[in-house]
C-alpha cells in the first residue's frame, strides 16, 4: 500500500456528533473527501442537512439524526437509531461539547455542573461504549476519536465554569484507560486537542468578552487562531490507516498555546 493510499477511508462509515458547524462539519467533510460515508448528530436540523448536502455533493452518503447528545437518554437513542438504520460504523467521532457556563466554581449550581458533563464526557462515555464497544465486539477493529481540549490540560485564564475543564481532563484519561482496554481487539482510541479555533462558539466570546479573546490571542506563538477546516487533516490521520500504530494518544493543536 503506497503512502496516500494508507490515508483512504474509502468504503468506511463515521459517525460523528455535534456535526452540523464548526469543527465538526470540517472535520465529517475531511473524512468524506477521503472517501467515508457520514452518519451525523445535531439537534438544529437545517444546518444538519447543510453539512449532509456537502457530503452528498463529495459523491458520498450522508445520515442525519437530530438529537441532544448532551441529554443521555438522547445521546443513547441516536447510537441505537445509527446502528438500526445504517450498520456496521468504522469510525466513532466524539465532539460534541462545550462550556455553555461562565461562572465561578463558588457560584455554580451542581444542575449546570451536571449539564457540562453529561454534554462533553457522559455523551463520549456513551457513544464509545455503543458503538465503539460494537467495534470490540465483531473484531474487526476501528477507530475512536475523542475531541478534547487544551482545557483539558490547562486552566485558561479569566473564564469561569471549571466544569468545562473538568470534563475535558476527563475525557483525556478515558481516552488513555479505554485505548489500553481495546488495544488488543484493534480498536484505537485517540484524543484531539484543539486550542483557539475562532468557530461560532468563540465569535460570541469575542463579542461578549473581547478582553478574554484578546488576552488568548496575545498568547499564542503563532499569533492568530485556527481555522476550522486546519482540524480536519488531523481527523483523518486518526481515522485512517495511517495511524495504525497509535492509540491512547492526546494531540494538541493549539498555534503553540500551550508551550509557553
Amino acid at each position: 500500500m503506497g503512502l496516500l493510499e494508507r490515508f483512504s477511508l474509502s468504503g468506511k462509515r463515521f459517525f460523528l456528533t455535534g456535526g452540523s458547524r464548526g469543527l465538526g462539519r470540517e472535520m465529517a467533510l475531511a473524512m468524506a473527501e477521503a472517501g467515508a460515508d457520514a452518519i451525523l448528530t445535531g439537534r438544529d436540523a437545517e444546518s444538519l442537512e447543510r453539512t449532509c448536502a456537502e457530503i452528498r455533493a463529495l459523491g458520498r452518503k450522508a445520515h442525519p439524526i437530530v438529537a441532544d447528545m448532551g441529554d443521555p437518554a438522547g445521546c443513547e437513542a441516536a447510537c441505537l437509531a445509527a446502528l438500526d438504520e445504517c450498520g456496521r460504523i468504522d469510525i466513532l467521532v466524539n465532539n460534541v461539547g462545550g462550556r455553555l457556563v461562565n461562572v465561578p466554581v463558588e457560584q455554580q449550581s451542581l444542575d449546570d455542573w451536571q449539564r457540562i458533563l453529561d454534554l462533553n464526557l457522559t455523551s463520549t462515555f456513551l457513544c464509545t461504549r455503543l458503538l465503539g464497544g460494537e467495534m470490540v465486539r465483531r473484531s474487526g477493529g476501528g477507530r475512536v476519536i475523542n475531541i478534547a481540549s487544551i482545557s483539558g490540560l490547562v486552566a485558561n485564564r479569566g473564564i469561569g465554569g471549571r466544569s468545562y475543564e473538568t470534563s475535558k481532563a476527563a475525557v483525556i484519561q478515558f481516552t488513555r484507560a479505554t485505548a489500553a482496554d481495546w488495544a488488543p481487539h484493534g480498536v484505537t482510541v485517540n484524543a484531539i486537542c484543539p486550542g483557539g479555533f475562532f468557530t461560532e462558539p468563540n465569535q460570541r466570546w469575542a463579542r461578549e468578552n473581547p478582553e478574554v479573546i484578546d488576552g488568548f490571542l496575545a498568547a499564542i506563538p503563532m499569533g492568530k487562531f485556527g481555522e476550522p477546516e486546519d482540524i480536519g487533516p488531523l481527523a483523518v490521520y486518526l481515522a485512517s490507516d495511517a495511524s495504525r500504530y497509535m492509540t491512547g494518544a492526546a494531540l494538541v493543536i493549539d498555534g503553540g498555546y500551550t508551550l509557553w
